[in-house]
């Protein structure tokens, strides 16, 4: 069986589960919980072990001309199903506050849109024109409007999905715009075209450069890049947690494989606006690391925190993709780093799933004394903000300092005093949750019960993030698939 059928599969039963919560919802709620998360699941581990058909002859000849599962494409659409399987099991444990403020205690929409979104992730790493992306784009990015305002019954939920309509309504009509230069430029929407008319000297270099500019700047709201980022800390905060990490992980993978795809052809070899888009993100990145790390230091929900320092490692990311060190590629860089973000962010907003599930918030304040009430959930608090700070020896210690070797060996040494204040910032605003967890309450609290399904899930991150951060060879084969192979040969 092939990638693409199985997506094709993913999201017809994402559908068929919408279909049938309008005539049984009790029945369509049993059916999600089960199949949403063992298909996403299934789909992931064969792709993994190279169990199912990625080769360009497998696909139908209606879909070869615009898709291609090639490295890139098959790395992106396990991060996409990975976090998504996540997500449904961080839903199953956060159902019970969940219900509450939805209409008729309606669950299965949460269960059913993430597998639609899923399998649009996985679409869009391999399509191979920016109509392709931008049908496949909406799609995720219309799920999470609906997502994030689902729970009708919280004003701050219906605040924070009018906030992202409005923003996101107006990033897309920018970046269909750039895809209109784009188009009037090169002539052509596929990446392949885009690189060749490029790499042209006779191109109208000044439209070229506005295209660039609009489409980078529509995906940086994709990603919550500075200065298109000022809807995070609210829609995080009022979005429910597991939508919160979904936006947190499965969010960035759709924009920056668009990133990706498109800096292929933006900074391909002869392209007459690599060097003013490469110093672009240089600046983006800059920018981005600090208005996300610099606000963090005065914020007391965790949560909102959480959202601040997606922006900053979304930063970091994007200065990975300006590397043009020898061996270090930008794709690469970015590739891996967002593996090693999306299992330790998932990990603390399961510790805060758990913590909402028995009533207790993510203020600094609630989260006093949590090494009394549980010291499961206090213990996993701190492996995550740990490796969120990038503490040596775990696995987001790996992320930013292949990012500063780029940049330094890049010589954007600039770029790189930005990112050592950024990355000393999160030392600092990552550790007030971990003092606080340890410190003692002045008023007794009752304990905290952590459930079977969520203690595995917690035990499976922490061992995840601790391996990875003591072992991580076996993140060697990303950074080698998706073209980095000196930074591959640094992590043995």
């Amino acid at each position: 069986m092939s990638v693409f059928y199985s997506l094709t599969l993913i999201a017809l039963a994402g559908l068929a589960l919408l279909l049938l919560e309008a005539f049984d919802s009790k029945r369509a709620l049993r059916y999600a919980r089960d199949a949403s998360l063992g298909l996403c699941l299934f789909v992931a581990l064969r792709l993994l072990t190279g169990n199912l058909n990625c080769s360009s002859e497998a696909l139908p000849s209606w879909v070869s001309p615009w898709l291609s599962f090639d490295p890139l494409a098959q790395t992106f659409v396990v991060l996409g199903l990975v976090s998504t399987a996540l997500v449904l099991a961080l839903l199953r444990i956060g159902e019970s506050y969940i219900r509450q403020y939805t209409l008729g205690g309606s669950m299965s929409e949460f269960y059913a849109i993430p597998m639609i979104m899923a399998a649009a992730i996985g679409f869009m790493a391999a399509a191979r024109d920016l109509v392709t992306v931008f049908v496949a784009l909406e799609l995720v990015t219309v799920s999470f409007y609906v997502l994030v305002s689902m729970a009708r019954k919280s004003a701050l939920c219906l605040e924070a999905g009018v906030k992202y309509l409005i923003l996101g309504a107006m990033s897309t009509g920018v970046l269909v715009f750039g895809m209109a230069w784009i188009y009037g430029v090169c002539g052509t929407l596929e990446f392949s075209g885009i690189a060749s008319a490029l790499a042209d000297p006779q191109i109208a270099k000044a439209p070229a450069l506005l295209a660039c500019g609009l489409m980078i700047a529509a995906l940086g709201f994709k990603v919550a890049a500075a200065p298109f980022h000022v809807w995070v800390p609210d829609v995080y905060q009022g979005a429910p947690l597991p939508i919160s990490a979904f936006l947190s992980v499965g969010s960035k993978a759709a924009g920056f494989v668009v990133l990706c795809r498109l800096l292929e052809g933006f900074l391909g070899a002869g392209s007459v606006v690599a060097a003013e888009v490469r110093q672009l993100l240089v600046i983006l990145g800059g920018l981005t690391v600090l208005l996300g790390a610099l606000p963090a230091l005065h914020q007391s929900s965790v949560k909102r925190l959480l959202g601040f320092s997606s922006v900053s490692h979304a930063g970091f990311m994007i200065l990975g993709l300006s590397s043009v060190a020898p061996g270090v590629t930008g794709t690469g860089l970015a590739s891996f780093y967002l593996a090693t973000y999306l299992p330790m962010t998932v990990l603390a907003f399961t510790v805060l799933t758990v913590m909402r599930a028995h009533e207790v918030g993510d203020d600094l304040s609630e989260i006093r004394g949590l090494s009394k009430r549980s010291p499961m959930l206090a213990f996993c608090l701190t492996v995550s903000m740990a490796c969120l700070a990038g503490l040596p020896l775990s696995v987001g210690f790996l992320g930013k300092w292949l990012v500063l070797l780029g940049l330094a060996q890049a010589g954007q040494l600039a770029a790189l005093v930005i990112a050592l204040i950024a990355a000393a910032c999160g030392f600092y605003y990552y550790f007030r949750p971990i003092v606080a967890a340890y410190s003692s309450s002045e008023e007794p609290r009752k304990a905290i019960e952590v459930s079977i399904p969520a203690a595995v899930l917690l035990v499976l991150l922490c061992a995840v993030v601790l391996v990875l951060g003591l072992y991580p060879a076996p993140l060697n084969g990303l950074l080698q698939l998706t073209g980095a192979p000196a930074a591959a040969a640094l992590l043995r």
